[in-house]
């Protein structure tokens, strides 16, 4: 199989071009070479892109994949006129066409955020993600009247990935807590979080699945046994269905699934995108 070499080129991070182009990329099978050309802002830095691109295509004997975010339309027009790449323009796909069922312009801003000492969403997500630090694995009870979703499950059931990604992909303040022994013998959520019920989300694993990920951690431990991990798991699910959380099984989902069913189950008030 032949390495196909895909380029990122945006005036900003990237990130957009990235996402999206790795989503439509996974729809086949092939092995990608992957090139990031991210604050391409200027049109001397677009001339240095085209001619990375089309170096790439001589070499290889293959048309690289393009995916763009350019806002600048000066810095497209190299890349547009230039490039010997198969080009894929996302704002070209997408905004132009939006513009005219709009009957309005874009205002063309480069990057998510024109300028982060001004955005209240940057500044919003920069706390979420400062709170969901603070309270990652029950290390604080303050504040939890403040968060919007709060994580429960047994350890090394995927909440701390899930808290931050919520964090830092919607700006929403995530707490996460786990299930430990001496909830297990009381047969009752711990006592900080009886009052937030209503925000509580729990997550659970197959135990063989949790035994080998807890092996990684702690190799021949008592922690990490198949018997040990059994009697947590099965103990916590019958905690949540005492107490009425929802809940879903980590086992075969990915961070991003596991954040969109919470977010369909619990629709918290303050959402972003």
């Amino acid at each position: 199989m032949r390495t196909r070499s895909v380029f990122y080129v945006s005036d900003g991070t990237g990130i957009t071009a990235e996402t999206f182009g790795n989503a439509v990329l996974n729809q086949f099978e092939f092995k990608a070479r992957h090139v990031r050309l991210p604050f391409t802002d200027t049109v001397d830095k677009a001339h240095q892109a085209v001619r990375q691109i089309n170096h790439t295509a001589e070499i290889e004997g293959l048309r690289p994949i393009v995916f763009t975010t350019l806002a600048n339309m000066d810095v497209l027009e190299v890349i547009e006129t230039g490039c010997k790449g198969m080009l894929l323009d996302m704002f070209g796909t997408f905004v132009r066409p939006l513009e005219i069922e709009l009957a309005m312009k874009s205002n063309h801003r480069i990057g998510r955020f024109s300028d982060i000492s001004k955005s209240k969403e940057y500044n919003a997500r920069i706390a979420a993600i400062d709170f969901s630090l603070q309270h990652d694995d029950g290390q604080s009870n303050r504040d939890l009247e403040g968060a919007d979703v709060i994580l429960v499950g047994v350890s090394r059931s995927g909440k701390t990935p899930t808290s931050l990604y919520l964090a830092m992909q919607h700006g929403l303040k995530a707490a996460n807590y786990p299930l430990i022994p001496e909830d297990f013998d009381r047969r009752q959520l711990p006592p900080a979080l009886v009052p937030h019920r209503k925000k509580i989300f729990g997550l659970t694993i197959q135990p063989e699945r949790l035994a080998e990920i807890r092996n990684e951690r702690r190799p021949n431990s008592r922690y990490a046994s198949i018997e040990n991990c059994r009697h947590e798991v099965s103990e916590a699910e019958a905690m949540m269905r005492r107490a009425g959380i929802r809940w879903l099984s980590t086992t075969t989902k990915s961070i991003e699934e596991i954040a969109t069913t919470i977010l369909q189950e619990l629709r918290p008030e303050r959402l972003s995108y």
